[in-house]
This record gives structure tokens, C-alpha cells and sequence, in this order.
């Protein structure tokens, strides 16, 4: 008779969740502009914030470093990744050579239900905008373009896309691009009219001319600022 299948242990679950909690909070405010390019996470004052051990902050670091949204040094330790110009320049690159795929594949399996979803983001970042709301307007702009991958329906794309688009509002914020000008809520709002239509060429060329925008409004000219962490994750 074979055996029933074992659950994770408790202690492991809420050892994963908590850690989930730990990646999304940083991940949050790296796509809010609250955690600069360059920022230096130090584990003693993070285990401390969030009131867990140094070795899970370390492993939350870790799994950020893999996505490559933050860096790691030895001896020196974590920052929050600061993309090269050059790097900035790859990062536009793969995003126009992933996101036309994503759009290919998501008209292809388009239901109501994903119309209304891409609907519904669209007002919260119109509502956004309308309370003048910048940080939930930079962190809804790039998740606009998670939820086309999410809705597409391939997980490879959707990590890809995710890690690009992180590094997206990181380039962002380092080369200064203004933010109610470089990600449009109109040039959201024309994708979707197109993926409704199920119309792939023109959602295509619109996501195109979107990224273009996005990477033509950048200046190269660097700031390194100096960050409270305590103040960026107080409750």
C-alpha cells in the first residue's frame, strides 16, 4: 500500500512564508523608488527591522541576488543592484525581444476574465495618477507588464519578465527618467484596447514604441543616495 504524502513541516512552511514576506516587502520598495540603486542592505539591520535571524535575511538576499535585482560582495556585502548604462541598454534589449512574445502568446488564449483583469489594473493605475499617488504609479506601471506575462501563461516568461522589469524602475530611478512621462497611462491603456481587439501586430508595435520611449526619456547622469532602511520599511 503506498504511503500518503507527506506535508512540509510546519516550521518549514512558516519559515518560507516569512522569508516570502521578507523578499516581497524589499521587492515592493525597490519598485516604489523607496530603496535607491546602490542602497546597502545590511543583514544586522534588517534581521533587526524585521525581526528575524541574520540567516534568513541572508537567504532572502540571496534569492534577490539571484534575480539579480540586488548584488552581493564579499566583505562588503548586499546593495541593491545599480545597473551600467550598458546594462541598462541589455536590459531594453531583452524586453523587446520577450514582450512581443508575451503578447503573441497571451491573444492566443485571451478570455474575458483576462480582459477584465488588464481592465481593472488600468483604473487602479488611472486612480493612482489621479491622486497623484508616484509611488503606487511606478509600482502598478511595472506590474502592468508582470500581469501580461501572468497572463500569458508561461511561468519561464513571467520570471524573465518579472527580473526585467524590477531592473526596469531600478534604471529608472538611477538615470533619473520622469516617471509621470517615461511609463504613460495612455500607452498602457491603447495595449489593452489592442489585446481586446485581439489585434497582436499592433499590440506588438505599441509595446515597442512603449519601451522605446521608455529608454529614450533615460539620462545617464548617476546619484548615489544615502537611505534610512528603518524609515523605508516602517509600518
Amino acid at each position: 500500500m503506498p504511503r500518503p504524502a507527506r506535508s512540509a513541516p510546519t516550521g518549514l512552511l512558516a519559515r518560507e512564508n516569512a522569508n516570502d514576506e521578507i523578499y516581497e516587502r524589499i521587492y515592493v520598495a525597490i519598485l516604489e523608488h523607496r530603496l535607491h540603486p546602490g542602497t546597502k542592505l545590511g543583514e544586522d539591520r534588517l534581521a533587526k527591522i524585521f525581526n528575524v535571524s541574520r540567516a534568513r535575511v541572508r537567504e532572502v538576499l540571496s534569492r534577490l541576488a539571484h534575480e539579480q535585482i540586488v548584488e552581493l560582495y564579499p566583505q562588503r556585502g548586499a546593495f541593491v543592484a545599480q545597473p551600467t548604462p550598458q546594462q541598462a541598454m541589455d536590459v531594453f534589449e531583452a524586453r523587446r525581444l520577450i514582450e512581443p512574445a508575451i503578447l503573441k502568446r497571451l491573444v492566443t488564449q485571451l478570455t474575458p476574465d483576462k480582459v477584465a483583469r488588464l481592465r481593472q489594473h488600468e483604473e487602479l493605475e488611472h486612480d493612482a495618477r489621479r491622486r497623484d499617488d508616484r509611488r503606487a504609479v511606478v509600482r502598478l506601471s511595472g506590474e502592468f507588464h508582470v500581469l501580461l506575462a501572468e497572463l500569458a501563461g508561461n511561468s519561464a516568461l513571467l520570471r524573465s519578465l518579472r527580473e526585467l522589469s524590477t531592473l526596469t524602475c531600478l534604471i529608472i530611478f538611477l538615470y533619473d527618467a520622469p516617471t509621470a512621462t517615461s511609463c504613460r497611462a495612455d500607452e498602457h491603456a491603447e495595449i489593452v484596447d489592442a489585446i481586446a481587439k485581439r489585434d497582436t501586430a499592433r499590440a506588438e508595435k505599441l509595446m515597442l514604441a512603449h519601451l522605446d520611449h521608455i529608454e529614450h526619456s533615460l539620462s545617464l547622469d548617476n546619484n548615489t543616495v544615502e537611505v534610512d532602511l528603518e524609515a523605508v520599511f516602517r509600518d
